[in-house]
């Protein structure tokens, strides 16, 4: 699969379940529950799979964007530190944790199916909880990965990372990420997913030259 890391942002996500008529309050499900979910959404959407963009009478859109940052450390040290999504936590507020179903390797390539919860505030203080399913691909021989993901109201990311060396110490994340969503909720998506995705680079970036990472 290719790209759930970092996923839906948060304020697409409440967007989109509030005008779907999908939002709930915050309930706590345990490792097992969330697992079943992952392979529910798994085997009936296939995420993975979205390699076209969709028809228009098919009532969806599907949007690319890329975005980049340089962080001044070694290539490895960034990769494994970027690459890693628990270190996502805290980067974003609403981020509150990841439970990791399956995690192997298979031909050099490392395969993480995870669930990402996020509690969005609602009105009168009420969080709504969100779940991100997703599958990252790692390949630390060639320096990138893919994150495939998927939200309700079945909202797809998919997400290619690519580290270059720019020499002098410098380091370039390039983020090329493709979102497909209803016709409704597309525009809102790409804005709110990139803006979302920046201010995880910029995070990043600074928990990774500042020695936190």
């Amino acid at each position: 699969m290719k790209k759930f890391l970092r996923f839906i942002t948060a304020p697409v996500v409440a967007a989109a379940l509030l005008l779907t008529g999908l939002s709930s309050p915050a309930r706590a499900e345990t490792d097992a529950q969330l697992a079943a979910s992952w392979q529910l959404a798994w085997d009936t959407y296939r995420f993975y799979e979205t390699l076209t963009a969709p028809l228009p009478w098919a009532g969806r859109s599907q949007v690319t964007r890329d975005i980049s940052i340089d962080i001044n450390a070694p290539i490895a040290h960034v990769f494994d530190a970027y690459s890693n999504v628990n270190n996502h936590i805290g980067m974003h507020s609403f981020l509150k944790r990841v439970v990791t179903h399956a995690d192997w390797t298979e031909n050099d390539v490392r395969y993480i199916n995870f669930t990402a919860i996020e509690d969005i505030p609602l009105v009168a203080g009420i969080p709504l909880s969100s779940k991100t399913h997703a599958q990252q691909r790692i390949h630390r021989d060639q320096f990138f990965y893919e994150t495939d993901s998927w939200t309700l109201p079945n909202v797809v990311t998919q997400q290619k990372i690519v580290f270059t060396d720019l020499g002098n110490g410098a380091i370039r994340v390039t983020e090329h990420l493709t979102f497909e969503a209803s016709i409704l909720l597309i525009d809102f998506t790409v804005t709110n997913g990139v803006s979302s995705h920046q201010a995880t680079q910029a995070g990043l970036k600074a928990a990774i030259e500042n020695g936190t990472l």
